[in-house]
């Protein structure tokens, strides 16, 4: 079994050290705020000080923290205790021209590194559930693929790109947020009815959301607005929505139909309501 160091143990980084230790590995953790390493005391978890001392002797390291500047913080506190041969595993979710710059440095200094970002929640890091991303050198991929399979459902090697995952972890999240926020903007809609949100909610099982990306998100990419359902009357649409919620707050539809408005001035109304993303597809 793997001699390995968890740098930030919040609720992902404690449920992937958690799955590591109940596999067999020895795991030493380092994270701010030290209970959140001792809470993990009884599943083997070795508490560290420091993050030198975390990843003193250990092959693989992985960072699961807040963001690039954190990153930095902890590597740079790190580094008098790396070995040459350890991997570097971070998981966080980072900018992704911080991410390629990272990289190039860490490499240039003879350090291994990969960035792994996921798409799961601590159940599935606990059951090795959800997917895992990674980008950077093929050949150290290739060296720890066996190790990350243990760790999810689903691993996808992105390419040798080192910011690659960084910005598929920004798109994926973006989904996520995007699509809580309208949600959220059905619910306000369901309460201003008289609806139940059980009911608003239940009904996306009618909506098939998985052809529609399909569908009309492929003819996006290409460019394709061939009207099936034109920007002019899904603007009615969302009319429709806002009158309906009144003064009551909304956290996407207002953005929406003021960029329709924008799109419609400049002649699309009579495009597909994907020409949203028109803009996207006009610059470099």
């Amino acid at each position: 079994m793997a001699n390995i160091a968890f740098l930030g143990t919040g609720l992902l980084g404690g449920a992937f050290a958690e799955a590591a230790a109940k596999r067999g590995d020895t795991v030493t953790a380092w994270n701010r705020s030290p209970e959140k390493v001792h809470a993990l005391a009884h599943f083997g978890v070795i508490a560290a000080a420091t993050p030198a001392e975390a990843v003193r002797d250990a092959s693989r390291i992985h960072l699961v923290l807040k963001d690039d500047t954190v990153v930095e913080a902890v590597l740079a506190a790190a580094r008098a205790g790396l070995s040459p041969d350890a991997v570097i595993i971070d998981h966080t979710t980072t900018l992704p021209t911080s991410t390629a710059a990272r990289a190039a440095r860490l490499n240039a200094d003879g350090l291994k590194y990969l960035h792994c970002p996921v798409f799961m929640g601590p159940p599935a890091a606990r059951n090795a559930q959800g997917t895992m991303m990674v980008a950077g050198p093929k050949v150290l991929f290739e060296s720890v693929k066996a190790d990350l399979e243990k760790m999810t459902g689903r691993l996808e090697y992105m390419g040798e790109r080192a910011d690659l995952a960084a910005a598929n972890k920004l798109f994926g999240n973006a989904m996520i947020i995007g699509v809580v926020a309208v949600m959220a903007d059905v619910l306000t809609m369901a309460q201003a009815s008289n609806v139940s949100a059980e009911d608003a909610i239940n009904l996306f099982g009618f909506i098939d959301l998985n052809a529609i990306v399909a569908g009309r998100g492929a003819n996006m990419a290409k460019g394709n607005f061939t009207p099936s359902f034109e920007l002019a009357m899904a603007r009615k649409d969302v009319r429709l929505m806002l009158e309906t919620t009144g003064d009551r707050p909304m956290a996407a539809l207002p953005s929406v139909a003021a960029r329709m408005d924008q799109l419609i001035a400049a002649g699309h109304g009579a495009d597909d309501a994907s020409v949203l993303g028109i803009d996207a597809l006009l610059r470099p």
